[in-house]
């Protein structure tokens, strides 16, 4: 009788998200999948510290789908120059990471990516209230933020790149 209940529940929720989705802006969607990421890596955390291998695989490779599929992939490079780029080489970053994290069942560094992924949410989110254009984030403290970010990591230099075949 339980899992019928929690079925019910899971269903609503579900309606939920899917109406939460099909009202929200630009803006809000890609703070939406900045969330599911985070979540994403937190779960993952939780799963390496209680040594659930699968579930620690689940909860990365989410993580790194909602990156790659959904952050990475809704990019504009051709009208959103320097930022667009300069998120392509995070999202690049944090892809990799998250897939050594898993291999090395590296916590830390699973948590590194997840402090990446709140700082860019909170750029979004500080973007989208200031009521800023719809379908990108144009303001100057939101550039200096994926900038700092994109230079501060080193594994994001050409010569790396190039290396790691990109």
């Amino acid at each position: 009788m339980f899992g019928m209940k929690q079925s019910g529940i899971n269903a609503y929720a579900k309606v939920g998200l899917e109406t939460g989705v099909v009202d929200a802006s630009p803006l809000k969607l890609t703070v939406m999948l900045y969330e599911g990421a985070i979540t994403a890596c937190i779960n993952a955390q939780q799963a390496m510290g209680q040594g659930d291998i699968t579930k620690k695989g689940e909860c990365l490779t989410k993580a790194i789908s909602i990156i790659d599929n959904g952050l990475r992939a809704s990019l504009d490079k051709r009208s959103g120059g320097q930022i667009a780029s300069n998120l392509d080489e995070l999202y690049l970053y944090m892809t990799r990471s998250l897939m050594q994290a898993s291999l090395r069942l590296d916590v830390r560094k699973v948590g590194e990516i997840q402090q990446l992924l709140m700082d860019l949410k909170s750029a979004w989110e500080t973007v989208e209230k200031s009521g800023a254009n719809k379908t990108a984030p144009s303001s100057v403290p939101f550039d200096a933020l994926v900038s700092q970010k994109a230079q501060s990591i080193p594994a994001i230099n050409t010569n790396r790149l190039a290396v790691a075949g990109v």
